[in-house]
């Protein structure tokens, strides 16, 4: 186990393991090996996964298991790449191609539904996520924090800002709606986030909405100033809210009849 894993609660600790999958490290929470819905969950950069075991103790409580991943280069995968800007596209890129073989290896683990999975991640986990989204998958639902699809807003971010505007098109998934299969998202931003502009995400909810035959199902979770450093990494005084809307969100799209773990 990491060092990390030392300071994760004992409670979460003692459902919680670590394994690499795949060549990717994870953080596996499941209350026992029942197949059960699962969220995959990527957080951005400069974090790794067992950072904010608090959303994973409320999941689990709720019959939702996780399985957290470091970024390429993050984590228990660190190098100094992640601190060079021109490689975060790539990043991105890379851990869109390795899901599906993670997913592969986590249904032999057991206790893992891959008919009832959902995706999300924040901030470039976020970016991973829409970016995956535009190809063929099987996730029944996601989260987004801190991040969106309408990707032309970076350009003036730290994210992308060495695209061209021709680089840039290529990959931006605003121009790939007509791949996205139409699932239930919630995204929150706040409106004031100096990385990623606030209409990275409202910009692409509007536009999921327009096409979905179920807006209802599509939301966008906005605050005006929730406190977080530089109204990015995280939520601030709004953090213990989003987390429970979002179990809620979980609990609703991926099973109509969720048991609470005992």
């Amino acid at each position: 186990m990491t060092p990390r894993f030392d300071t994760l609660p004992s409670r979460l600790r003692n459902v919680s393991i670590e394994k690499e999958l795949a060549g990717v490290p994870c953080l596996l929470v499941r209350m026992d090996e029942k197949p059960r819905p699962f969220l995959f969950w990527m957080h951005g950069r400069t974090a790794d996964k067992e950072l904010d075991p608090g959303r994973y103790l409320r999941c689990v409580r709720r019959g939702i298991n996780v399985c957290a991943v470091d970024l390429p280069d993050h984590g228990q995968r660190f190098t100094d790449c992640q601190h060079h800007k021109e490689n975060i596209l790539g990043i991105i890129q890379q851990m869109s191609a390795e899901i599906q073989p993670v997913l592969d290896e986590l249904e032999m683990q057991g206790g893992f539904d891959l008919n009832r999975a959902a995706i999300g991640g924040m901030s470039a986990g976020g970016l991973t996520s829409v970016y995956h989204l535009c190809s063929p998958h099987n996730f029944k639902a996601v989260i987004l924090e801190a991040s969106g699809g309408e990707w032309i807003h970076l350009r003036n971010s730290d994210l992308l800002p060495h695209l061209t505007l021709e680089e840039l098109e290529v990959v931006n998934p605003m121009n790939h709606l007509t791949s996205w299969k139409d699932v239930p998202v919630i995204a929150f931003h706040n409106k004031h986030d100096v990385r990623i502009p606030f209409e990275t995400t409202s910009d692409f909810i509007g536009a999921l909405k327009d096409k979905s035959p179920n807006p209802e199902d599509i939301e966008l979770v906005a605050f005006e100033r929730s406190g977080a450093p530089d109204e990015h990494m995280g939520f601030g005084r709004e953090s213990a809210l989003v987390k429970e809307v979002q179990v809620e969100f979980l609990a609703k799209h991926l099973s109509p009849h969720m048991e609470l773990a005992s």
